[in-house]
């Protein structure tokens, strides 16, 4: 045991020069840190560290993790190397998807990704406004949506690529579901070296050579599309105005109702602000008469006459599915107005009728109101602003008491007078249907139109009555 006991002395003393001498050197490196602070010495003491606590993103590992830079190399090479997505783990994915560049051509990203944060994140990064609900919540709906009338809005015919728009409307046909073009731009006129042209002239402009894009190449292909809506016209022309830029020419017309026709699952067809005559709103009419699943038309701020009101009346004739006609602010006067009301005896599908700010007269709104005696389906008639007075509102007094199925009537801006008023509040007296009666800038009186309110009032209660009757019974 002694002997034991003087071994384990001598290694320990034996080991007390080692420690000893660590320690001496770390003392020497410590001083010598020290003196290279104090003399000014540019040495980061970040590096003698092995923790930086006020680093959130230190870490003690040096070099990355296997799949992070596999991530990485992924996301560098996608453009070139797009099909390794789908093999990968759903967590990589996302990882990839978060990282890659929103500028990428569609042409890799339309049918590979559907991960909605990724065009989430397309979106933002191009539009300010990005409202998603307008398009059922669905970012990449969005995307596509806005990238193809953005396309055909700035396309310039016989001068853009041709190709790309085909390519892209390939690609987005199947998420296309609307479309909303604000403005048709026409091709780019070649400077005339002979002035001898007049003034009238260059104001009409010639109109074989302003025909814009065709879309007979375009609308067949967006086989889920449902909503149309265009106008011809350019917005923002400044200094560059000129009427012919506004034209919507013989063959815009006749292209554009054939690729209508075609386009068999169209539901809301919109046609503002393009200059639309009797002519072509017959040549349109023409082609959609017999079109299966249109239920919303929209012909407003045009210049459609009586001529193509006709038309239109045919179009409600032919047993069309029309749920809502929209052709205000055209030039429809009395004969016009004659040939709906006509068409509206005989058609019990359409629900929903603006002939605002036309020049229907008393004339044609008498012949508008006669014809609802009959019709039994029309809900909502807005005919403000067309030069009616105290004969029309005789008529749709009589209407008021007679007709069970008009919940709104919009009679403003018209000079119905205090006898009109009168005569309308006394067909208001035994309505219990109408929910909205617009009589505003009529000069009805203020009596008649407290008492017509006091109407309003019952029969709105008893509609919000019935529906809550109804609620609890289906429940």
């Amino acid at each position: 045991m002694g002997e034991e006991k003087n071994e384990t002395t001598l290694s320990a003393k034996s080991a007390k020069p080692g420690i000893e001498s660590r320690k001496n050197s770390s003392r020497a490196s410590d001083e010598k840190t020290l003196s290279a602070f104090s003399i000014g010495n540019p040495v980061d003491q970040r590096t003698s560290r092995r923790i930086i606590a006020e680093d959130p993103e230190w870490s003690l590992a040096i070099v990355p993790l296997l799949t992070d830079l596999v991530v990485n190399h992924i996301v560098e090479q996608f453009e070139h190397n797009s099909s390794i997505l789908p093999k990968l783990l759903r967590k990589h994915q996302i990882k990839v998807l978060e990282k890659i560049s929103t500028n990428l051509p569609i042409t890799i990203t339309a049918n590979l990704i559907t991960d909605q944060r990724y065009w989430q994140r397309c979106c933002i990064a191009r539009w300010d406004l990005c409202n998603v609900e307008s398009f059922d919540n669905c970012w990449k709906r969005m995307y596509f949506e806005r990238n193809l009338e953005e396309l055909i809005e700035h396309y310039v015919p016989d001068k853009s690529d041709n190709g790309k728009l085909e390519q892209v409307v390939s690609l987005s046909a199947p998420y296309i579901r609307r479309l909303n073009i604000k403005q048709l731009l026409p091709p780019v006129k070649e400077p005339k070296v002979d002035d001898e042209i007049s003034e009238d002239a260059s104001d009409i402009g010639d109109e074989l050579e302003i025909d814009h894009l065709e879309f007979n190449s375009i609308l067949p292909k967006l086989l889920n599309i449902e909503e149309f809506s265009l106008s011809y016209g350019v917005r923002d022309c400044g200094m560059n105005f000129e009427w012919s830029v506004f034209q919507f020419t013989a063959r815009d017309c006749l292209q554009l109702a054939k690729s209508v026709a075609v386009t068999k699952f169209l539901q809301i067809f919109r046609l503002r602000r393009s200059k639309v005559d009797d002519d072509k709103v017959r040549v349109l009419i023409g082609n959609i008469i017999d079109h299966p699943n249109l239920i919303e038309l929209d012909l407003s701020h045009n210049a459609i006459g009586d001529r193509g009101a006709r038309a239109i009346g045919k179009l409600l004739n032919n047993h069309s599915k029309l749920l809502k006609l929209i052709i205000h602010d055209n030039r429809i006067r009395s004969a016009g107005a004659q040939a709906i009301a006509h068409a509206l005896t005989k058609n019990n599908v359409l629900k929903f009728l603006n002939l605002r700010m036309n020049r229907l007269g008393d004339e044609g709104g008498q012949a508008i109101g006669r014809s609802l005696l009959r019709n039994n389906t029309l809900i909502y008639l807005n005919i403000a602003a067309n030069d009616l007075s105290e004969p029309t509102a005789s008529v749709f007094s009589q209407v008021c008491s007679l007709n069970a199925t008009i919940k709104c009537l919009d009679l403003s801006c018209n000079k119905l007078g205090l006898e009109g008023g009168k005569t309308l509040q006394e067909g208001m007296d035994e309505n219990k249907t109408i929910l909205e009666l617009d009589l505003r800038l009529t000069d009805a009186g203020e009596e008649s139109e407290y008492c017509i309110n006091n109407v309003l009032e019952r029969n709105r209660e008893k509609d919000r009555e019935e529906k809550l009757e109804n609620q609890g019974q289906s429940r």
